[in-house]
């Protein structure tokens, strides 16, 4: 089913999202928005007519990035705020909250060496989020995500605000890979090619399917398990390129700004929006995981599920298991023992 609606759909968002024609009134909040993906992110959402307020929040320097993208001809309007004080009214009467806070990989680390640090960053920013936006749609970008959205998940549970169809982990970075390295590879046009890419978003819980890709694609056994590998390890393969000056920073906010032009689309009442997110599941074992997810009104209106897939990728999600229940299992920990 994602095979077949998504990949046009979001593509088109993203035209959309950065063309002239559409009008809506989205009101937009970035936490984070001074950082490596909070400032291109910031831009991407300001060139968009989908968006009429942008909120834009960090403890430094969101004074002087607001004035900037103030100046821009769109018609968004944009504010700075400084500060945890200022926290407050930065998320008053916001649709959508994207959280890019945080501190970045270097090389050698894993997403999750960065738990200790981000977690409390995400578990500060979303209690706000609760407080002064509980029906927001919350798109979470912070790694480690298998652990920062059940932090999320704990805290609005904890506000008694809690609706599992309004929190995202934004996953949408390992599609666009995807959907360039199969391109490359096969000669074909990326914008036009739509790989589903299931799991988590570490290593080897991202689970790319290859078998439901439209147009449909084969690979002998190793070229697929290179591939594999490499949607695996993108994000490593940026680290090292940056030698310590940061991760993916302006891809991931390409891909955080298609999710939210998406998101948006569907909260305007378009019909077949899919997209692929992080979010608290029944489709396995595991009680969090990402699959194709139709986006409505909203939030998620229903869960698409993983459809029919070949043994190779049976046997990733399998192994997949454990590592995702223990970093869900380690975010929630952290979460009940939040102050």
């Amino acid at each position: 089913m994602l095979s077949r609606l998504a990949r046009p759909a979001a593509a088109a968002a993203l035209r959309r999202g950065l063309a002239t024609t559409a009008q809506n009134n989205a009101k937009v909040a970035v936490l984070g928005a001074s950082g490596g993906i909070g400032q291109p992110l910031s831009l991407l959402l300001k060139n968009s007519p989908l968006v009429s307020r942008l909120s834009l929040y960090d403890i430094a320097h969101t004074p002087g990035v607001a004035a900037d993208l103030s100046h821009i001809e769109t018609r968004a309007n944009v504010k700075g705020f400084l500060g945890p004080e200022q926290l407050p009214e930065c998320l008053k009467g916001c649709d959508v909250v994207v959280i890019p806070a945080g501190v970045p990989r270097k090389p050698g680390m894993t997403r999750d060496d960065l738990f200790n640090t981000n977690a409390s960053i995400v578990a500060t920013l979303t209690s706000a989020c609760a407080k002064h936006c509980p029906e927001a749609m919350i798109c979470i970008i912070s790694n480690p995500v298998n652990s920062t959205i059940p932090i999320t998940s704990e805290v609005f549970k904890k506000h008694g605000v809690y609706n599992p169809n309004r929190i995202f982990g934004v996953t949408t970075l390992d599609i666009v890979r995807a959907n360039t390295f199969v391109a490359e590879l096969k000669g074909l046009d990326p914008a036009r090619v739509n790989v589903p890419v299931i799991g988590g978003h570490a290593g080897k819980t991202i689970i790319p399917l290859i078998s439901q890709c439209t147009p449909k694609v084969d690979f002998p056994q190793d070229q697929l398990e290179k591939l594999t590998g490499r949607i695996q390890e993108a994000g490593t393969e940026v680290v090292k390129a940056k030698a310590g000056a940061g991760s993916a920073t302006l891809s991931m906010a390409y891909a955080g700004a298609r999710f939210v032009f998406s998101l948006v689309d569907a909260m305007n009442g378009k019909e077949g929006v899919i997209e692929c997110a992080f979010v608290r599941s029944e489709e396995t074992e595991s009680p969090y995981f990402s699959t194709p997810l139709l986006l409505g009104k909203n939030g998620i209106e229903k869960n698409l599920g993983i459809g029919k897939i070949s043994p190779f990728e049976e046997k990733m999600v399998a192994e997949a298991m454990s590592e995702l229940k223990a970093s869900i299992k380690k975010g929630e920990e952290f979460a009940k023992n939040f102050k």
